[in-house]
């Protein structure tokens, strides 16, 4: 029989399978975008059966899903999140069964209706429970067996889930591939980073388990030790690192896909990365995925990741050779995933080699000298930098630029760059080199970080909110040691400068109660690693080099089935002939899915000479309503009306619409002129009606439409995409992500397109991630979350006026709460939102920073603070109910 590292080197194909799959790709060209049709095909039916199961003596509550059909096929266990239980990760199961595969998931010991105590993956514990899992697996008559009692069998799941699937790829030969999506390789090291105690982290760990009662006795009795004394001891480290991945590195020997946030405190990059040159030096493939959010919030990019996941299984357990499982190295820039069907866009940055965490260093001269600063008595006020608990908040303010940290004055020193010459993007981990001392005889516990700040100086912004604890002990102070900070994938514009703070606090973490003075030299530059083989990805362009006569036929085979399949189409409504849009009661539920919405009761209107930005987090829905509104997909519910006539495919009332979505396909060797009358030809109506000089007197293009496209420049494309689809003049211009790839000149020039465009009388609808380019140039705002229709309106009434400054909180803001608020030094006013969730704060000498840490010291539970004026906290302010 074959081992599972012979079938998986079996398995690597022979020819590349990037060409074969652009080859089977039938594209559909509709104004300015390319489309993708996609078979609207019934979902097989899923059969669950629960069941309470005995695997490792402990009773465990499972749910077994399989679709239709007779044949053998492969299973997969999924593990679901601490705290949670089976029912978390149904409607993945059911995917994946729909998909072909037997899938079996569980309640943890201690969760759900599970019994036992909660022994944090124990090898005789949890461990021990999958691998009975999988004894059962063997005996099911549909699962495909690679030997009698060996099932072919993956694993995957998130955090808790995602470790115990490392685990039993460790402590169990059967299973053949594994997916582990944000978790831990060594426990001891997430909770003890360097001998510090992240007290907030465990404490969660502890109240989400249930209490410590709920846990095994030693584990309790651990916790209650370390907690108390601030500081882990050997035992504790020993008991964590024996129940981590890490304690059977040397026997993970199957292809593993990790998937690591970069928004997460809890189990950071580094993890990943441990992960990665264990498994590796096994001899087994690895690729590494870093998504977006994370434990601290942020957009888990799910349909992606389970796309991504159903791919690495359908390779190495269905032997799927020809399957494109992805790079070894992806990392999201811009959170670029399809909010239809979960598809990554092409807005990430790959490498077909994992880099590490320190390829491409570039060193940053920083300021010299010695910087003196005190840890308080008691550890007290502390610093704040990544907040556990408040979810999608303040990690997710970061990554729009908005600076929410504080350090408090005496408790930190800072060393700063000069303005940087030119951009730098920093992917992995910085070092420093410094030298360090102590209140004589005591550990010195600092948290370094690495800001991002503004050229004014007046904002710094700390990626991801994250800092690295270090516990320096007497014998290595005094002399220079390295320090890395915090892993992360963050770009420093030309012009800022990178601020290395270390602090003696942190919210976060348990810091010596004993005041101490500490000094800290920098000893040379800080280095920071740029990755330079990570390129970010573009525009999917070159098959148009070849494909421009089959892409004909499939226009002409589209329209053809197109007028065939053509059904009745209601009566135009005369009261909406000038309304450019009305949408009402759209709903559309994702493919093979039966109560799963990505659209849903969607209605709102669009008047001529607006400036409409559609706004919402990346799985709003967003992308789905524009291709029902272009005709590509049809609506389950509701219908959309465009100048008083309903739209369905091939309507006529469409050539009065002009779309630009995901950049368009020109032939490089052709002149921008040339390209565009092109396209035009092949709609087949006539030349007098292209308006090709009026199009590109907008779009600003001037001399370079006579060059070649090969030689454009980003933007240079994204304009002449632009007037492509502008060609005709419609009166309503569709143009989704029309900035993304473009620098801040670009974007500009791109605003005033748009708003050139709409001077005529002529609507423009924009879907954008950019809030600050859609609030200078869009009239009116439709908001939506998670398929709902949140607000629409002009945007002066969305993001409301004024100097106050709106926090925004995960619960309900009682009134005596509100009323310690306006109490503070510095208060003007606090008062309550309408529905509870938030506060309306005057400032009257107070600063941000100074609020935020009041708010935290309150127990205020913050997701957002910002002033109320801005779009982008509006925004936050809109969408602050949906889940991280």
């Amino acid at each position: 029989m074959e081992t599972p590292t012979a079938r998986w080197r079996r398995l690597l194909p022979r020819t590349p399978g990037r060409w074969a799959a652009a080859v089977a790709a039938l594209a559909v060209l509709v104004g300015g975008g390319t489309w993708t049709a996609v078979a609207d095909d019934g979902p097989p039916a899923v059969q669950r059966e629960d069941r309470m199961l005995r695997p490792g003596g402990v009773p465990i509550d499972t749910s077994y899903f399989t679709a239709g059909g007779s044949g053998k096929r492969p299973a997969v266990l999924i593990g679901h999140g601490f705290g949670g239980s089976k029912n978390d990760v149904r409607a993945q199961a059911e995917k994946l069964a729909a998909d072909g595969y037997a899938v079996l998931t569980w309640s943890a010991r201690g969760f759900g209706k599970s019994g036992g105590a909660i022994s944090l993956n124990d090898p005789d514990g949890e461990v021990k429970d999958v691998s009975g899992l999988i004894d059962w697996l063997a005996k099911r008559p549909e699962v495909e067996l690679d030997k009698k009692g060996d099932p072919r069998v993956g694993l995957t799941g998130a955090s808790y889930g995602g470790a115990v699937s490392l685990l039993a790829a460790g402590h169990d030969q059967r299973v053949d591939a594994i997916a582990p999506v944000i978790t831990y390789w060594n426990l001891a090291d997430a909770l003890f980073p360097d001998g510090v105690f992240k007290k907030l982290w465990a404490g969660i760990f502890i109240t989400t388990g249930g209490g410590c009662e709920k846990f095994e006795k030693r584990l309790c009795e651990m916790y209650e030790r370390v907690a108390v004394s601030g500081k882990p001891d050997a035992a504790a480290t020993k008991l964590l690192t024996e129940r981590s991945p890490s304690a059977v590195a040397d026997r993970i020997k199957v292809p593993s896909l990790l998937l690591q946030g970069q928004s997460d405190s809890l189990f950071p990059l580094g993890q990943a990365d441990a992960m990665q040159k264990a498994i590796s030096a096994n001899g087994a493939p690895v690729s590494v995925d870093w998504i977006s959010g994370g434990h601290d919030g942020g957009d888990n990019e799910t349909p992606r990741v389970e796309g991504r996941v159903g791919a690495w299984f359908d390779r190495y357990l269905k032997e799927e050779t020809g399957t494109d499982t992805g790079p070894a190295f992806r990392v999201t820039r811009t959170g670029g995933i399809d909010s239809t069907d979960g598809a990554a866009l092409k807005r990430g940055a790959s490498s077909d080699t994992y880099p590490g965490l320190r390829s491409g260093g570039r060193e940053i001269p920083l300021g010299e000298g010695t910087k003196t600063f005190r840890n308080p008595a008691g550890s007290a006020p502390p610093a704040i930098s990544a907040v556990p608990g408040v979810g999608g908040g303040l990690s997710q303010l970061s990554s729009l630029g908005v600076g929410l940290s504080l350090d408090f004055p005496g408790q930190f020193g800072r060393f700063e760059s000069a303005p940087l010459a030119t951009s730098v993007h920093v992917t992995g981990t910085p070092t420093a080199r410094v030298t360090v001392k102590a209140t004589e005889g005591r550990d010195a516990v600092l948290f370094g970080k690495v800001y991002d700040v503004s050229p004014d100086g007046r904002q710094q912004v700390l990626p991801s909110q994250l800092v690295a604890p270090y516990r320096i002990t007497p014998d290595q102070q005094g002399k220079p040691i390295e320090l890395a900070l915090p892993a992360v994938d963050h770009e420093f514009d030309a012009g800022h400068r990178m601020r290395l703070v270390f602090s003696a606090t942190d919210l976060g973490y348990a810091s010596p109660a004993e005041p101490a003075t500490y000094t800290v030299t920098a000893d040379g530059p800080l280095t920071v690693p740029t990755a330079p083989a990570v390129k970010t990805a573009a525009a999917a362009l070159p098959w148009w080099t070849w494909g421009l006569p089959a892409a004909a036929l499939v226009i002409a085979a589209a329209l053809l089935i197109t007028a065939r399949r053509r059904t009745a189409t209601p009566a135009p409504d005369p009261a909406l002939t000038d309304v450019p849009l009305q949408i009402t009661g759209l709903s559309k539920k994702y493919a093979k899915s039966v109560d799963r919405y990505a659209v849903r009761e969607l209605s709102f209107r669009v008047e001529k000479g607006q400036v409409l930005g559609l706004l919402g987090p990346n799985g709003a829905g967003k992308t789905t309503t524009l291709r029902m509104l272009m005709g590509l997909i049809t609506p389950d519910e509701g219908e959309i009306r465009v100048f008083g006539q309903a739209i369905r495919p091939g309507a006529p009332v469409l050539s009065r619409v002009g779309a630009f979505v995901e950049g368009a396909g020109f032939l490089p060797h052709l002149s921008g002129r040339a390209n565009l009358d092109l396209y035009w030809q092949a709609t087949g109506r006539p030349a007098e009606d292209a308006y090709i000089d009026e199009a590109l007197e907008i779009a600003g293009l001037g001399d370079a439409l006579a060059r070649a496209v090969r030689t454009y420049s980003q933007g240079m494309r994204q304009r002449l995409a632009i007037a492509q689809a502008m060609l005709g003049m419609p009166d309503l211009l569709i143009l989704d992500e029309p900035t993304n790839g473009l620098d801040p000149p670009q974007i500009r020039e791109m605003r005033d397109v748009m708003i050139r465009y709409a001077a005529g009388g002529r609507t423009v609808i924009v879907s954008s991630h950019l809030l600050s380019e859609v609030e200078q140039s869009c009239t009116h705002l439709v908001v939506m979350d998670r398929g709902r229709l949140v607000q629409a309106g002009p945007v002066a009434e969305i993001t409301g006026s004024g100097d106050m400054i709106l926090v925004t909180t995960a619960e309900e803001v009682s009134e005596p709460l509100a009323e310690k608020v306006a109490s503070l030094p510095g208060i003007g006013s606090a008062v309550r939102l309408d529905d509870g969730r938030g506060l309306l704060v005057r400032l009257d000498g107070a600063t941000t920073s100074r609020l935020v840490a009041d708010l935290v010291r309150l127990d205020v539970p913050v997701t957002g603070v910002g002033p109320h004026r801005r779009l982008e906290d509006a925004f936050l302010t809109l969408i602050s109910g949906g889940a991280a």
